[in-house]
């Protein structure tokens, strides 16, 4: 004891450890009875261990009165847990967000650059790329349905292909 009356450090941190040691694992077996979420009752058990680390006075109590003092704080953060604005504001997922689906913004912007671009296109040429990338079809349909020979089709697709490179990379798209 020191002159405030209080222990020693190292007779505190054996304590602690001693309390860690008998208490721990069923702390967490009992507060996993009261939550679903594991790492809920991984700190519920933590913050329990850590308030009896603040009230030295608990753990010179009898070994029954010790136990029932850190069960009911436990429970009691379980309720204090349930009753936060966290739990009723954050919802626990399954699997990472890098793992969830993908974000569409990407893929929104995407169109929009693709659809800035075309619209600098000739209208033959965006008629032809918009046919064959777009809608599948190929080069003997294209020709068919636009009453034009196929190697125009062919022409069309090139100069039309280049002209889209040109208007992507005036607007910063490019490959990385």
């Amino acid at each position: 004891m020191n002159q405030q009356g209080r222990p020693q450090a190292p007779a505190r941190h054996d304590a602690m450890l001693a309390l860690h040691e008998d208490y721990a694992a069923v702390l967490t077996r009992f507060v996993r009875r009261l939550t679903t979420e594991g790492t809920v009752a991984e700190d519920v058990v933590a913050e329990t261990l850590l308030r009896a680390w603040e009230h030295q006075d608990v753990l010179q109590r009898p070994e029954g009165a010790l136990r029932a003092w850190l069960f009911t704080v436990a429970r009691n953060l379980v309720i204090d847990d349930w009753r936060s604005a966290r739990h009723r504001l954050e919802r626990a997922r399954a699997e990472l967000p890098e793992n969830a689906a993908p974000d569409q913004t990407d893929r929104i912007l995407d169109t929009w650059l693709v659809a800035e671009a075309m619209a600098t296109l000739t209208e033959d040429h965006r008629a032809v790329i918009t046919r064959a990338y777009f809608g599948g079809e190929d080069t003997g349909t294209i020709a068919a349905a636009l009453g034009i020979p196929a190697g125009t089709v062919k022409s069309r697709l090139h100069y039309g292909l280049r002209a889209l490179k040109l208007a992507l990379a005036e607007n910063g798209v490019g490959r990385p």
